[in-house]
């Protein structure tokens, strides 16, 4: 038995070779995009952080696309301390999956909650994020985009999860 386990189920040869054209081809036949968005939730003070991005109208959950060699969550987790100065210091637990037909057809977001966190400083405006900050879930900024406000709905007033972000 191999140590490990996975190399005894990867093609060799011609085969792997046929596998990777095959991908190569879906890729530029059918690329796909995936992103990720944190509620980041302070249970304490019942409030969520949001972010106001200097390129695009509208409050929304922090977050951003998955780089190529990332998983879901080492993005999330990147695009958190970018964007919030957030670092996750527990398990993000992943929501829901949602495809974002407003950015394309073949969008998708991975939705996670993120409740054991902490701020390393206050996040000051720069060129991508306007403003950012936590706000109480009974005040929430006026202009939050629709899609936040459903995912907000869905985590705390146990909303119906709809497929489209």
């Amino acid at each position: 038995m191999p140590d490990d386990p996975e190399k005894q189920f990867r093609q060799r040869g011609w085969p792997a070779l046929r596998g990777r054209l095959f991908h190569l081809y879906f890729l530029l036949r059918r690329p796909m995009t995936l992103g990720v968005r944190g509620l980041v939730h302070d249970r304490e003070n019942r409030s969520v952080f949001l972010i106001r991005h200097t390129y695009v109208p509208g409050w929304q959950l922090p977050g951003g696309g998955v780089e190529t060699g990332e998983t879901m969550e080492e993005s999330l987790r990147r695009e958190l301390e970018e964007e919030g100065n957030i670092e996750i210091v527990g398990p993000p637990r992943l929501v829901s999956v949602h495809h974002n037909r407003l950015t394309s057809r073949r969008d998708h977001v991975a939705f996670y909650l993120v409740e054991q966190f902490r701020q390393t400083g206050p996040k000051r405006p720069d060129r991508e994020i306007a403003e950012a900050g936590f706000f109480p879930l009974d005040a929430l900024p006026r202009g939050a985009t629709p899609a936040t406000l459903r995912r907000i709905r869905e985590v705390f007033e146990d909303a119906a999860v709809s497929p489209h972000w």
